[in-house]
């Protein structure tokens, strides 16, 4: 079965959708999002409103980063996030390692205990988002996917899985090479498209509460 969706005035993608997750299993995974979602916003509003605070005044803008991404059938949606970064600086990549100068003090600190991304659980909320899945890319990556790791715009992107838990350390694993972008583009993303895919090809909700249960872990650990 094909699906053909506009993301973008001038593109269009064929998504394969054969292998999908099927319905009822998505489902279920809707309303745990749902549910859990609201609870993680009234547990976590006061935390997600003191770093927007700190992010505006240090930054000088709106305390929440907020970019175009390319979700379930190639829908786009603004994937919010606190801001971590000096937007005035002249680098321009997608690619961020550990000693990236374009972080920020305040940005550090939410980011090594993940506080930035709290903010997606609004995304979450409104169905642009799950919990679990690969994460969102932006479009000028998508439009690249080869026509068999399309697969992975067949669901709603996540704030964690097992490509994020694999490259949990993705930023110090760039910081160590010589050429990040070119590492990233050949070894870093490839394997999260192969990982991606077996994700949805072999979805359990049980895996989901599994990849769930790590992160949580991984970030009190911290």
């Amino acid at each position: 079965m094909k699906l053909k969706k506009d993301y973008d005035d001038s593109l269009k993608i064929d998504v394969d959708l054969a292998n999908k997750i099927p319905p009822y299993k998505q489902v279920a995974k809707r309303i745990f999002d749902l549910n859990f979602s609201l609870l993680g916003l009234i547990l976590t509003g006061p935390l997600i409103i003191i770093a927007y605070l700190i992010a505006s005044l240090e930054t000088g803008e709106s305390g929440f980063f907020k970019q175009t991404r390319v979700g379930e059938q190639c829908t786009r949606f603004k994937m919010i996030k606190i801001k971590t970064m000096d937007s005035t600086t002249d680098i321009n990549t997608n690619v961020t390692t550990r000693n990236d100068p374009r972080i920020t003090k305040s940005g550090r600190i939410f980011r090594k205990f993940k506080l930035d991304e709290l903010p997606q659980l609004i995304n979450v909320l409104k169905g642009d988002m799950s919990f679990v899945g690969p994460r969102p890319d932006v479009p000028e990556v998508i439009k690249d996917l080869a026509d068999e790791d399309k697969l992975i715009l067949s669901v709603k992107p996540g704030i964690t899985g097992p490509a994020t838990l694999k490259y949990e350390a993705e930023e110090d694993i760039l910081a160590e090479v010589a050429e990040p972008e070119k590492y990233n583009r050949e070894v870093i993303f490839p394997d999260k498209i192969r990982i991606n895919k077996e994700y949805i090809r072999n979805y359990s909700f049980l895996r989901d509460l599994k990849y769930i249960g790590a992160t949580l872990l991984n970030v009190l650990s911290l």
